[in-house]
């Protein structure tokens, strides 16, 4: 009954994690940690792989290493579940959770890297052209923050404030 239960939540969880599609990497790790955490699922991306059990394994070691042993297939299907099929076709067949998730930091990072040069130069040029309101233009900017921070650029909050106020024309000239 708890592994029909598990699994259920495992599905249920996964579809509420953004599908990793080759440019959320960031994002995405993120979310597989917290719901892994969650889940209590995590224990294969803290530990490194226990030792095999053997006739004069303890009773602790026998359980931990079930537990890892669970975690680890679970958080390896949990990954994949959250992954375009294009992606999981590309990846080596891997049978450690850790190891695998290395194998897709490794490979898609530096797409991460390569957005956040996308969203900084769209943070440092937007210009506030009137199509839209204000609170928008300030909250779309701010949106661009929040994703610089999840890939682990940080934009300061005065450097935030000054690209949004360099953003607005000349006619807003009493608030620069």
């Amino acid at each position: 009954m708890d592994q029909v239960l598990v699994l259920v939540s495992l599905h249920s969880l996964a579809s509420s994690i953004p599908i990793f599609n080759g440019s959320n990497f960031s994002d995405w790790k993120e979310q597989i940690q917290f719901h892994l955490g969650v889940l209590d699922l995590d224990l294969a991306l803290r530990i490194e792989t226990p030792l095999a059990i053997t006739e004069t394994s303890s009773a602790e070691e026998r359980a931990l290493f079930k537990s890892w042993e669970r975690s680890n297939r679970l958080g390896i299907m949990f990954m994949r579940m959250c992954m375009v099929n294009n992606i999981k076709s590309t990846l080596p067949q891997n049978e450690n959770a850790k190891e695998y998730l290395k194998d897709v930091e490794d490979r898609f990072r530096s797409a991460d890297k390569s957005l956040g040069g996308r969203l900084m130069a769209g943070l440092t040029t937007m210009k506030f052209d009137g199509s839209r309101g204000m609170h928008e233009h300030v909250l779309e900017m701010t949106k661009l923050a929040v994703r610089l921070k999840t890939l682990g650029m940080n934009v300061d909050e005065s450097f935030l404030i000054q690209f949004i106020l360099n953003s607005l024309p000349a006619q807003y000239g009493p608030f620069l």
